[in-house]
C-alpha cells in the first residue's frame, strides 16, 4: 500500500475536521488518481456539507463551496464507522511518516523535470543527515510544511519569480529534510547545469592533486559514519566530486576547506549534483575568489566582519584590539567552510539554506550572532581562552539555542552598499600596503647598493693605501740608491780632478822634456843621459798610462753600473708612470683650485729642472770645444816636428810610438769624461723624471687625502642624518604620547559632561516627581472633598470601574510605552493605569475609586518589576508604596 509507485499520503488535518465538524462524512473513498504521473496519489472526500476536488497533497488545499451548509448543527458526534475509519487513517499516516523510502520517493517525484538518481551515496546521506525539522516529524504541522514545499518545487520558476519573499521566508524557517536535495539545487540553479554531462570525464582523468585530496580525505566528517569508513563509499563520493573540481577549475584546483562543503552536499545529493551545485557556489557565491591560492576574498571578508564587530560590538571589538587578537583567529574557518567545521550537521544544513537563498550575507550575520552569543564571556577572558571558547564553548552554546541563534541572525541589519565601500577600501589599503612593499624593496635594493659601493671603496681605498705605502718605500729604496749613485759620482769627480792634474803635470814634463831634448842635441853625452832621463821618464810614463788604463777599465765598469742602474731606474719609471695613470683613473675629480696650484708648483719644478738641463748642457758643450781645442793643439804639434828629430830616426820613431800612444790614452780619457758628462746629463735626465714621478704621486696622495676627507665627511653627514632621524623618531613618540593624553583627557571631560548631563536628568525627573506627587495630593483632596459631598452606592461604582479597567486592558493589552523600550518613563506608565478622577466626575464616586488606583498601581509596579525596569533615583516598591499612601 505504501510502496514508491502508488504512495497514498492522506492529508489527515482535512478528514479530522471534518469528523469533529457538525456536517459528517459518508463514506469518503481513497482514489489513486494519476498513477504513473510524477505527482503523487490524491485522497477525494465527499461531504454533504462541502465539495471537496481531488488534489495531490503538496498542494491540497480545502475549498469550502457554497453548498448546502444548512445541517452544520446536526449531528454532533461521529459514528463507529467513522471512528475505525479515523483510526486506519491514523495508522496508514504514521507508518508513512515512518517510511525513509517513501519520503525518499516523495522528495524525488515531486520535483517535476527534474529527475534525481536512487543512487547509494543519496540513500546513505539521506538516512544519515539531520535536521532540525526532523525532529517534529510527529506534529501535524510537518506535513502541512511538506505540501507547501511540493507545491513550491513542482513549479518553482513561477512560484520564485512571483512569491520571492514568501519562498526566502520560508528557506529561512528551515528546509524540511527530504526536499533539501533538490531545493538546494533549484536555489542555485544547478538542475540543468552543464557540469553534470562533463562530470564522468573529470573521474576518468588524472588530477595533479590527487594526494593531497588523499590525505586531506581522512580528516573530512572522521566520525561521520558515512565518511569514516577508509576508501569506503562515502570517501570515494567525497574524493571524485573534488577531484573534479580540481580539474574543472585548475586556477583554483584543491584548497583545504572544501572538502567539508563537498560532504554536506553528498549528505543530501549524489555526486553528480553535488559536483553542480559546488561549481555553482564557487562561481556564484564569491567562493571561488576565496579558494584562490591568493585568498583575497577572504581578507576583504575578515576585513569587513571587523569593520561589522566594531559597528554593532564596539567593547568587544576594543577587547580583540587589546589582546591582539586578530578576526582571521576565530573566523577564517566559517568563512571557509561555511560553519560545518564549527556548527552540527543540522545546522551547518540551516545555514547552507540561507545561504544559497541569500548568499554571503547570512555568513556575516551568523557570525555577528554567534559573537553576541558569547561576548560576555569573551570580555572575560585573553586569547588562549578566547581560542579555546570559540573551539568547545560557543558551539556548544549555538547548538542550545539553534532557533534563537538564526532568529538573532535574522535580525541583525545587513547594509550592501557600506559592505561594497568596505571591499574598496580594503582593497585600497592592500593596494597602498602593495606600493608600501615595492618601494620597500627598492629602497633595500638602494641600500644593497650602496652598502656594495661603500665595500667596493673600502677596498680601494685599502688598495690605494697600500700602493701609497709600497711607493713611499719604493721612494725611498730609490733615494737611497740615488744617494749611493751620487756617492759614487762624488768619487769618479775627483778621481777625475785627480786625473786632469797629473795630466797637467806630465804635458808640463813632456815639454820641459822636449826643450831638454831640444838642448841636447848638441852632444851625445847630454843626449844618452837625456835618453837615460827619458827613458825612466818613459817607465813612470808606463806606469802612468797602465795607472790610468786602469783606472779607465774602473771608469768603463762604473759605467756598465751607471747603465744598468739606469736601466733600473727606467723600469722603475715605466712603473711609476703605470701607477699614475690607474691613480688618474680611479681617483674622483676633486677642487679645480686645488689641482691648478699643485700644476703651478709642478711647472716651478719642472723650470728649474730645465734651467739646471740647460747648465749642464752648457758644461757639457764647453768641455767638447775644450776638447776640439785640445785636439786641435795636438795636431799642430804633430806637424811641427824639430829638425834634431830626422837626425836620429830610431828615437824619432821610438818618440812618435809613445807620443801616439799617450795621445790615445788622452783621447780615451777625454771620451771617459765626455761619457760621464753624458751620464751625468742623463741621471740628470732620470731626477727630473723622478720628480715629475714624485710630484705626480704627491698629487695622487692629495687626491686620496682630499678623497678620505670627503669619505669622513659623507659619513658625518650620515651619522648627522641618523641623529635627526632618532630625534625625529623621539619627538614623534612624544607627539604620540601628547596625542593619547590629550585623547585621554578629552575622553574624561566627555565623561564628566555626560555625568553632568545625567546629573540635570535626574535633577528634572525630581522636579517632576514632586510636580506629578503635587498633582497627586492636589487630585486626592479634590477626591476627598467629592467623596465627602457625594454619597453614592460604593459597589456600583466599583463595578462600573472593574468594567471600564477590562475594557480598557482590551483595548491597550501592552502600554504604548513598555519599560523595555523606555525605562525611565516608568512613572508615566503608572499613570496610565491609575484612574485619577477629575473635576466633572459625577457625585455618585466613592471609596471604591480609591482601591480601583491601588490595584492598578499595584499591577503596574509588577509589570515593570517584571521586566527589570528602575526608575532614576532606583525607586523601587517602597516608593511607590509612599506615593500609594498619599493617594490614599
Amino acid at each position: 500500500m505504501f510502496s514508491v509507485n502508488g504512495l497514498l499520503f492522506i492529508k489527515l488535518d482535512y478528514v479530522l475536521r471534518q469528523i469533529r465538524s457538525p456536517s459528517s462524512i459518508t463514506k469518503p473513498p481513497l482514489v489513486n488518481c494519476a498513477q504513473g504521473s510524477p505527482s503523487l496519489s490524491c485522497l477525494v472526500v465527499e461531504s454533504d456539507g462541502g465539495c471537496y476536488s481531488a488534489m495531490p497533497p503538496t498542494a491540497m488545499r480545502l475549498e469550502a463551496s457554497p453548498c448546502n451548509n444548512n445541517n452544520n448543527n446536526n449531528n454532533n458526534h461521529a459514528s463507529g464507522a467513522e471512528l475505525e475509519l479515523l483510526a486506519k487513517l491514523e495508522e496508514a499516516n504514521r507508518l508513512f511518516e515512518s517510511d525513509a523510502k517513501s519520503l525518499n520517493s516523495l522528495s524525488g517525484n515531486s520535483a517535476s523535470g527534474h529527475s534525481r538518481k536512487s543512487s547509494d551515496t543519496s540513500q546513505i546521506s539521506l538516512a544519515s543527515g539531520t535536521s532540525s525539522t526532523q525532529d517534529r516529524i510527529e506534529d501535524g504541522g510537518e506535513e502541512d510544511l511538506w505540501s507547501v514545499w511540493g507545491g513550491i518545487v513542482n513549479n518553482w520558476e513561477v512560484n520564485w519569480k512571483k512569491y520571492n519573499q514568501q519562498v526566502r521566508e520560508l528557506v529561512q524557517k528551515g528546509i524540511p529534510l527530504h526536499f533539501r536535495g533538490i531545493v538546494w539545487q533549484l536555489l542555485c540553479s544547478a538542475t540543468d547545469a552543464p557540469e553534470k554531462k562533463l562530470y564522468a570525464d573529470y573521474i576518468k582523468t588524472k588530477s595533479p592533486c590527487e594526494k593531497v585530496i588523499r590525505r586531506d580525505i581522512a580528516r573530512t566528517y572522521p566520525e561521520h559514519d558515512f565518511f569514516k569508513e577508509k576508501d569506503g563509499l562515502g570517501q570515494e563520493s567525497l574524493f571524485n566530486v573534488i577531484k573534479a573540481y580540481s580539474l574543472h577549475d585548475r586556477e583554483v584546483g584543491y584548497c583545504q576547506g572544501s572538502g567539508f562543503i563537498v560532504g554536506l552536499l553528498l549528505m543530501q545529493m549524489p555526486e553528480e549534483e553535488a559536483f553542480a551545485v559546488l561549481v555553482k557556489i564557487m562561481q556564484d557565491y564569491r567562493m571561488r575568489d576565496m579558494f584562490k591560492p591568493t585568498m583575497a576574498e577572504l581578507g576583504v571578508c575578515m576585513f569587513q566582519l571587523e569593520s561589522l564587530v566594531s559597528e554593532h560590538l564596539p567593547d568587544l571589538n576594543q577587547h580583540f584590539q587589546s589582546q591582539n587578537f586578530h578576526t582571521s583567529m576565530y573566523a577564517s574557518s566559517w568563512f571557509l567552510t561555511l560553519f560545518t567545521t564549527a556548527l552540527s550537521l543540522p545546522l551547518a544544513c540551516r545555514i547552507m539554506d540561507v545561504f544559497l537563498s541569500e548568499g554571503m550575507e547570512i555568513i556575516f550575520k551568523v557570525a555577528l550572532s554567534m559573537l553576541m552569543l558569547g561576548k560576555a564571556d569573551l570580555m572575560c577572558l585573553d586569547m588562549e581562552g578566547m581560542l579555546k571558547f570559540f573551539q568547545k564553548d560557543l558551539p556548544a552554546r549555538a547548538e542550545a539555542d539553534p532557533e534563537g541563534l538564526m532568529q538573532s541572525a535574522y535580525n541583525i541589519k545587513y547594509n550592501s552598499k557600506k559592505m561594497k565601500k568596505l571591499e574598496k577600501e580594503y582593497y585600497a589599503i592592500k593596494s597602498k600596503e602593495q606600493e608600501e612593499m615595492t618601494e620597500l624593496k627598492r629602497l633595500r635594493t638602494e641600500n644593497k647598493q650602496l652598502r656594495h659601493r661603500c665595500e667596493m671603496l673600502e677596498e680601494e681605498s685599502k688598495a690605494l693605501a697600500d700602493r701609497l705605502v709600497r711607493g713611499q718605500v719604493s721612494r725611498a729604496e730609490e733615494e737611497e740608491t740615488t744617494f749611493v749613485v751620487q756617492r759614487e759620482l762624488d768619487a769618479l769627480r775627483h778621481t777625475h780632478l785627480e786625473t786632469t792634474h797629473h795630466l797637467a803635470l806630465a804635458n808640463e814634463k813632456i815639454r820641459s822634456l822636449s826643450l831638454m831634448m831640444e838642448e841636447s842635441h848638441t852632444s851625445r853625452q847630454s843626449s844618452i843621459e837625456e835618453i837615460s832621463l827619458k827613458q825612466e821618464q818613459l817607465q813612470q810614463r808606463e806606469e802612468m798610462i797602465e795607472c790610468l788604463q786602469e783606472e779607465l777599465v774602473k771608469v768603463r765598469l762604473r759605467e756598465a753600473e751607471n747603465d744598468a742602474l739606469t736601466r733600473e731606474l727606467r723600469t722603475r719609471i715605466h712603473e711609476l708612470e703605470e701607477d699614475k695613470k690607474t691613480l688618474r683613473e680611479t681617483t674622483p675629480d676633486n677642487s679645480v683650485a686645488h689641482l691648478q696650484e699643485e700644476l703651478i708648483a709642478v711647472k716651478l719644478r719642472e723650470a728649474e729642472a730645465n734651467l739646471s738641463l740647460k747648465d749642464l748642457r752648457q758644461r757639457v758643450a764647453e768641455l767638447s770645444n775644450q776638447w776640439q781645442r785640445h785636439l786641435q793643439q795636438d795636431h799642430k804639434q804633430e806637424s811641427a816636428p824639430s829638425s834634431d828629430a830626422l837626425s836620429t830616426p830610431k828615437k824619432l820613431l821610438f818618440w812618435e810610438n809613445r807620443h801616439n800612444e799617450t795621445q790615445r790614452v788622452e783621447e780615451e780619457l777625454m771620451t771617459t769624461r765626455l761619457r760621464e758628462m753624458e751620464t751625468l746629463t742623463e741621471v740628470k735626465e732620470l731626477r727630473l723624471k723622478v720628480m715629475e714621478l714624485e710630484t705626480q704621486v704627491q698629487v695622487s696622495t692629495n687626491q686620496l687625502r682630499r678623497q678620505d676627507e670627503e669619505i669622513k665627511k659623507q659619513k658625518d653627514l650620515l651619522e648627522k642624518g641618523e641623529l635627526r632621524d632618532r630625534d625625529a623618531a623621539a619627538r614623534l613618540l612624544d607627539e604620540h604620547r601628547r596625542y593619547k593624553d590629550l585623547e585621554t583627557k578629552m575622553q574624561e571631560e566627555l565623561m564628566n559632561a555626560r555625568i553632568r548631563d545625567a546629573e540635570k536628568t535626574q535633577a528634572v525627573v525630581e522636579l517632576t516627581q514632586k510636580i506629578s506627587q503635587l498633582e497627586l495630593k492636589n487630585e486626592e483632596i479634590a477626591t476627598e472633598g467629592e467623596l465627602r459631598s457625594h454619597s453614592v452606592d460604593d459597589n456600583e461604582r466599583i463595578r462600573e470601574l472593574q468594567d471600564k479597567v477590562a475594557d480598557l486592558q482590551a483595548e491597550f493589552p501592552t502600554p504604548i510605552a513598555s519599560p523595555d523600550t523606555e525605562p525611565w518613563k516608568w512613572l508615566d506608565l503608572i499613570k496610565q493605569f491609575i484612574i485619577i478622577p477629575s473635576e466633572d466626575t459625577t457625585k455618585t464616586e466613592s471609596s471604591g475609586t480609591l482601591k480601583v488606583i491601588v490595584l492598578k498601581s499595584l499591577s503596574a509596579f509588577d509589570f515593570c518589576s517584571s521586566r527589570g525596569v528602575v526608575g532614576p533615583e532606583g525607586l523601587g516598591q517602597e516608593k511607590l508604596l509612599e506615593i500609594l499612601q498619599v493617594l490614599a
